[in-house]
């Protein structure tokens, strides 16, 4: 009964592997029954299953569903839906627990499970322990748990759209990239004021529009298109699980994740002000000044959204957001990350506004950056180079941010160079205030890179 993942598949943040290659079916069963064990442990007894619309998901889940209920532990199968669905479900059905299957925004061959114990995520050395404890499984004991189908799906979305506080509706595009949201925003948006104009809201787990990851500017064409043809006021785009947003605004422009958090950011400062607006480390300097000068208290913190939700939690600050489209509301929602949600409070925003989000971005300070430069780097390197370029730079008396990697600010801007957590790689992003200032950067990142015997490939940058 003892049972072997793939360690490739046991990630920081979730569960995740190719579907026939490293991920199967028995490592569904076998996650259900630890999860069982684990979530018995601590008392409980019930845990909500929902699954992403990946053509592997209905197996996965059928063997996940089978897992649990076989070691004891009464299952509430959601149904089909984006990953929030499921965060909502764990909330307020009173259930100890929920599993999501979903690839996320991952390739079509792609799928896995992101967890949710006792209201928190699941992450970090609680996945490891999940491969420890299957190596030790045996037979199950327990009596075998009920399984119940209990959708969600309208309650769901009319808790979405009572949040809709604006009196005018929008003209907005949408794109579900024919991921897990596309019925959700199709009911939601019979709801809602405006006129709304939806593509790829079809789900098909072969996602013949595009690649559903809205932060790869090339997966937002589409929308831009939309907008443009149907002279929208902004374009809406998700994930392919629903959990991160794409905004793109009237004249086509793609808002990134901290763009975004200024415009709710400071929409929940005028109702709490003082508030703490926690973001990444990844974030730019414009979104902290502009926090503060919003009456906020900015946070810089590690990128993950399994870090930030926990953190959130802590603080009970009323939102965090992260540069990869991962938005969490505490003020009059969850504390998850809700990507349709988001969605819709950037809605009423603009709705109740005088200004359009092309003002409201046409009025921020101007910022050139590169985007996220992807270094390969040898998994048993990455960290020691961090460290040592940390090291050099304390000696010339650097001002700088190590909670994540290292962020150094200079009189032009700032760059930033942390090692991934899920991937060979090292990252590094820099921005300044004018264009020759980010060529000056990128050569003081070259400079302090080389004696580690790394170099930045030869990329570009955009303002933004």
């Amino acid at each position: 009964m003892a049972h072997r993942f793939d360690p490739t598949i046991l990630r920081e943040y979730d569960i995740r592997g190719i579907v026939g290659t490293t991920l199967f079916a028995a490592d569904a069963a076998a996650l259900g029954r630890v999860f069982g064990k684990i979530v018995a442990e601590k008392g409980g007894k019930r845990v909500a299953v929902g699954y992403d619309g990946r053509l592997t998901s209905p197996e996965l889940e059928a063997a996940l569903v089978e897992g649990l209920a076989g070691e004891g532990i009464d299952v509430v199968r959601i149904g089909r839906g984006p990953t929030p669905m499921l965060y909502f479900a764990s909330v307020t059905l009173g259930v100890d627990g929920g599993i999501m299957v979903t690839g996320s925004h991952n390739p079509p061959s792609h799928n896995g499970f992101k967890l949710v114990l006792g209201g928190k995520a699941f992450f970090g050395d609680a996945i490891q322990r999940v491969g420890q404890m299957a190596a030790a499984l045996d037979a199950p004991a327990a009596p075998r748990g009920k399984v119940e189908d209990h959708s969600v799906f309208d309650t769901y979305v009319r808790r979405i759209a009572q949040d809709y506080d604006a009196e005018r509706g929008l003209r907005v595009a949408w794109d579900c990239g024919n991921g897990a949201t596309g019925e959700v925003v199709t009911s939601l948006v019979r709801q809602l004021p405006g006129e709304h104009i939806l593509i790829n809201e079809v789900i098909d787990g072969t996602f013949p529009a595009h690649h559903p990851d809205p932060t790869i500017p090339e997966n937002l064409v589409q929308l831009q298109e939309a907008v443009a043809r149907e002279k929208c006021d902004l374009g809406i785009g998700f994930d392919g699980d629903g959990d991160r947003i794409g905004v793109i605004d009237a004249r086509g422009r793609i808002l990134w994740g901290d763009q975004l958090l200024i415009v709710l950011g400071r929409d929940v400062l005028s109702r709490n002000p003082g508030a703490q607006i926690i973001a990444d480390i990844k974030a730019s300097q414009v979104l902290f000044d502009e926090i503060a000068k919003a009456g906020g208290k900015p946070v810089m913190m590690q990128t993950g959204h399994s870090l930030i939700k926990t953190r959130l939690a802590e603080t009970g600050a009323p939102l965090a957001g992260e540069m990869s489209g991962h938005i969490f509301f505490n003020e009059r929602y969850y504390g998850f990350d809700d990507a349709i949600y988001v969605a819709v409070r950037l809605l009423g925003i603009l709705g109740r506004s005088q200004q359009t989000l092309v003002d409201m971005i046409d009025a921020l300070p101007p910022a050139y950056n590169t985007p996220e430069i992807r270094i390969d780097c040898d998994e048993s390197r990455k960290f020691a180079i961090v460290d040592e370029i940390k090291q050099r730079l304390r000696q010339k008396g650097a001002e700088m941010s190590e909670i994540d990697g290292v962020r150094v600010r200079t009189p032009e801007g700032w760059w930033l160079l942390r090692a991934s957590n899920t991937q060979a790689v090292l990252v590094v992003r820099a921005e300044a205030t004018s264009e020759a200032g980010l060529e000056r950067l990128k050569a003081l990142v070259e400079a302090e890179l080389a004696p580690s015997g790394v170099s930045l490939p030869a990329e570009t940058s955009h303002s933004h």
